[in-house]
């Protein structure tokens, strides 16, 4: 229940941090979130434990992008992966994440992606 309490208050604080971007990039970033986290409901004890220590790991990142930007005046969406990082992603992982950067990338969807988060093959 305590889990469940921590899952629920991260989750409204993740969603609360991505009103402050842009149309497009919330509302892709919001369905990713809710998706996740709906995938994640009957995740056993470990599994559960790391997914939401990741998810703290990316609210402290954007916490600190928000930052930066008001004391640079620019956007900075996104964090870069390390390749150790990387590596500790299951495949099925790996194909979500390019999932994302494809439709956050589309030609159509107008959303700025700072050099900061530039996306590095």
């Amino acid at each position: 229940a305590a889990m469940a309490g921590g899952a629920r208050r991260l989750y409204r604080r993740i969603l609360q941090l991505h009103r402050a971007l842009p149309p497009a990039l919330r509302d892709l970033g919001d369905r990713y979130v809710k998706e996740e986290f709906r995938r994640h409901r009957a995740a056993g004890p470990a599994e559960a434990q790391r997914f939401l220590r990741e998810w703290e790991a990316t609210l402290i990142q954007q916490q600190i992008n928000e930052d930066k930007q008001n004391l640079r005046g620019k956007a900075v969406y996104g964090i870069q992966l390390t390749e150790e990082k990387l590596n500790d992603f299951r495949d099925e992982q790996i194909g979500q994440l390019k999932e994302l950067m494809d439709e956050a990338t589309k030609p159509n969807k107008k959303i700025p992606i700072s050099k900061d988060s530039e996306y590095k093959t």
